[in-house]
């Protein structure tokens, strides 16, 4: 049998939407690589930050939030553990903290010795003030995304692994999807390719939408020596120069790199890893002298750094997705119920975020 919705993509955007239209339409998702996940889903840093982005991306923070605490159908328990996240000043760098919590919610101000005291590695002398979020928690991306993979199957949707999307055409109402394992036709489709959405919407004719993948790199160090981080929050530079977070008794850590580059299999750039790495140590006394293993991700961002969701404006049937950057893991539930409702023209989003996410604002 034929589906109706085509979704190209099969990560968090796509698995979520996917599985929430399955209760209304036979969905099929097309995913390019031998599992879903396997980019950007699956090398998240994966916690969720209520006051991460920008206004609109708070608002998606605030509709996600009641979801991973309590998602119905897809697990049985909360996807959130607690962890917190503290954002660190030095003298020069008070104005960007007062910026950053200005239209926040939940933020507690500390001294530089309050913020020692929770993370005891940092230099006191480069700390004058820090911003904690104790709301901040970490997401179990794997059981989110197999439970949404589980609730797609469960409501007779179907998943394509090795299918990369080759070529993509309009005929008689209906998308026709050329790829690898061979053709589909629905009369919908949804770009949910994250780093390889710019390149499916040219295919399909769609308005462009100027996505760019941006680099995003990571190292796992040894425990600093005498302490044991897992009790510790999240702990980072107010101008993202790096952050630290906990993983299973060692640190992950990251320069906060953002290099624009071509959509592919990701790999850190060690020079710039170094780099962040030596920023990170100037900010601790633990000195770095092992990396255990390292990796890198894309984060996919539209020019005003805001995720691009709804019908496209000139490929009937097309509908965006994407441009989700570092926040598609904690915004997924909110962006999936939001794309629902367009696809099915019930949309239950404020007027003002529909119109901040639309792929329509860059039609001028």
């Amino acid at each position: 049998m034929s589906p109706d919705i085509i979704v190209i993509g099969g990560g968090i955007a796509g698995a979520s939407a996917a599985a929430l239209m399955a209760e209304k339409a036979r969905v099929l998702v097309l995913e390019a690589e031998a599992r879903p996940g396997t980019h950007s889903t699956g090398r998240s840093a994966a916690i969720f930050i209520r006051n991460y982005g920008n206004d609109a991306l708070r608002a998606l923070n605030r509709l996600s939030e009641p979801v991973l605490e309590a998602p119905e159908g897809v697990s049985d328990t909360s996807l959130l553990s607690p962890r917190g996240e503290l954002i660190l000043a030095d003298e020069t760098e008070l104005d960007d903290l007062a910026a950053y919590a200005e239209g926040a919610e939940g933020l507690e101000r500390l001294t530089g010795a309050e913020a020692v005291e929770m993370v005891p590695i940092l230099r006191p002398e480069g700390v004058a003030s820090a911003l904690y979020e104790p709301g901040a928690r970490d997401i179990d991306v794997d059981r989110m995304l197999s439970g949404y993979l589980r609730l797609l199957k469960a409501r007779g949707g179907t998943v394509e692994t090795g299918a990369e999307v080759q070529a993509l055409a309009r005929n008689g109402g209906l998308w026709e999807v050329q790829t690898s394992k061979g053709r589909f036709t629905a009369p919908l489709v949804v770009n949910a390719a994250g780093a390889w959405a710019e390149a499916i919407g040219r295919m399909a004719g769609a308005l462009p939408m100027s996505l760019v993948p941006h680099r995003r790199s990571a190292a796992i160090l040894p425990a600093p020596e005498g302490h044991d981080p897992r009790g510790w929050p999240l702990f980072a530079a107010i101008r993202e120069t790096w952050y630290a977070k906990p993983d299973a008794g060692k640190l992950m850590v990251s320069p906060a790199d953002a290099d624009p580059v071509p959509a592919g299999d990701a790999w850190p750039d060690d020079m710039v890893l170094a780099e962040g790495l030596h920023r990170f140590e100037q900010a601790v006394t633990m000195e770095v002298t092992r990396v255990e293993r390292s990796w890198a991700g894309l984060r996919t961002f539209a020019p005003d750094h805001t995720p691009v969701m709804g019908a496209d404006p000139v490929a009937e049937g097309f509908f965006w997705l994407a441009g989700q950057g570092g926040y598609g893991v904690q915004t997924a539930p909110a962006m999936a119920e939001a794309l629902a409702g367009e696809v099915f023209g019930q949309s239950a989003l404020p007027e003002s975020l529909r119109a901040a996410l639309s792929p329509a604002r860059f039609q001028a």
